[in-house]
This record gives structure tokens, C-alpha cells and sequence, in this order.
């Protein structure tokens, strides 16, 4: 049962390890708000998945008066959140040499400066309703780079220094974590990596120790852990779940 104590808001949160975030959150008892920006037709989806506890809200966390916005609705509407989990993000590919500027802009104001900007509309009233968590969702490509992925790697690179800032200026009362996700079913992932052909998915699973791509539900079991009380001593940290595949 949902209690109307305890909320939580997780951008992104309407597909994919969004999806199974918000799911797992409504299990552990919060109401849930998920926002998601163009996607309607998921966000439809998981309102009929999520019957109890989810509402979703349009929002592009890479406009700071749009994330205001959403700031006060939220508060009006449902409360102030004790877990906000910062994981909407956008991925555009191209050759260093072929970004246009509109496409580093992009992805930079997504996956860096949105999470920047979610933080600092909810973070100070978080704390003045006693606290809470933060987990910002990262990727292996902050530290070890790919081709054709530098706005991405440099956005993910500098989402873990941003939570290692926030992580100390917002304690005690806040915890700020990085929860980064190896090689997760996503369709994105299936689509990216080209899974359903032996060849790829073989050469894949030769890096991953546990010889298995993970599932959403267990990037969902460490952000439990995360926003619990068991990690009450853990903040400006980075957990990696991957099966082994990176070992840093």
C-alpha cells in the first residue's frame, strides 16, 4: 500500500529501467511521479502496468523553466519527494568531427544539466522536510570512452563529479548517489548492440564475467538499496552493476 507520506520522483520514468524504477518504487510503498517528454504512448503504458500510486507528468528536465514548472506542480499536486532519481537521458551518436552544435547542446542539457537543474528546484525542499535521497543514473562510457559518443561520454562523465559536488554540499540531510547500469534489456540496448544475432551477442558476452545481460528488475534491486535505510552511510558513491563487465 502506498503511503501518503513517502514520494518519489524519478524523471525518465515511464520505459525502459525508468519503468522498472517507478515499479519498484510503488512495491516499496511510495507514490510515484514519472515524468516523461515526448512519449505519450508509454506513459499511457505504464499507467495501466502501474495501477496504484504512479502518475505521470510531461516534462523536459533539460529546460530549467520547464523543470520549475514541474517543481511546483509537483509540490502543489503531490508533495515534496524523499527519493528523486535522476534518470531521463538522451543518446545522439555521430563521429566527434560530424556534431552539429545543436546535438552537443542537447545531450549535455539532458544528461548533465537536467539532472542540475532537478536538483537544485526540489533539493532545498527536501531538506527542509527532513532529508532524502538522490541517485543519479550514469553509464560505463564516463569512464571508459566509446567511438562516436563524445557529447554522451562527456555528459556521463560529468554527471559522477556533479554528484560527488552534490553529495557534499547537501549532507548530511541528503545523500546523492551515481547508480550505473552495464549491459541492461532495453530495447535500446538490444537495438544498439544487435543481440538477436549470435555473432554480436557471443562477442558481447565474452566481456561480462557472468556471461548474462542483466534485467531492468536488477538495476531496480540497487536503487532499492540505494534509497533505503541500509545505505544510510553511503553517499557520493557510484555502484556499477554489470555482471563484471567493468571492474574499476
Amino acid at each position: 500500500m502506498q503511503s501518503p507520506d513517502k514520494l518519489a520522483l524519478v524523471t525518465g520514468g515511464t520505459k525502459g529501467i525508468g519503468l522498472a524504477f517507478s515499479r519498484r518504487l510503488t512495491r516499496m510503498g511510495f507514490r510515484v511521479v514519472a515524468t516523461f517528454r515526448s512519449d505519450e504512448e508509454s506513459a499511457n503504458q505504464a499507467l495501466q502496468e502501474i495501477d496504484k500510486g504512479l502518475s505521470v507528468v510531461r516534462s523536459d528536465v533539460s529546460d530549467p523553466e520547464d523543470v520549475a514548472h514541474l517543481a511546483e506542480l509537483v509540490r502543489t499536486e503531490h508533495g515534496t519527494p524523499q527519493v528523486l532519481v535522476n534518470n531521463a537521458g538522451l543518446n545522439i551518436d555521430r563521429p566527434v568531427l560530424e556534431i552539429s552544435d545543436t546535438d552537443w547542446r542537447r545531450v549535455l542539457d539532458t544528461n548533465l544539466s537536467g539532472p542540475f537543474y532537478m536538483t537544485r528546484a526540489f533539493a532545498p525542499h527536501m531538506r527542509e522536510a527532513g532529508g532524502g535521497s538522490i541517485v543519479n543514473i550514469g553509464a560505463t562510457t564516463a569512464i571508459r570512452p566509446r567511438l562516436n559518443g563524445a557529447n554522451y561520454c562527456s555528459s556521463k562523465a560529468g554527471l559522477l563529479h556533479l554528484t560527488k559536488c552534490l553529495a557534499m554540499e547537501l549532507a548530511p540531510s541528503i545523500r546523492v548517489n551515481c547508480l550505473i547500469p552495464g549491459m541492461i534489456d532495453t530495447e535500446e540496448m538490444r537495438t544498439r548492440y544487435r543481440v538477436a544475432e549470435p555473432e554480436y551477442m557471443n562477442a558481447l558476452l565474452d566481456e561480462i564475467p557472468q556471461r548474462r545481460i542483466g534485467s531492468p528488475d536488477e538495476m531496480a534491486d540497487a536503487l532499492e538499496f540505494l534509497v533505503g535505510e541500509r545505505a544510510a552511510y553511503i553517499t557520493g558513491q557510484k555502484l556499477i552493476v554489470d555482471g563484471g563487465q567493468f571492474m574499476w
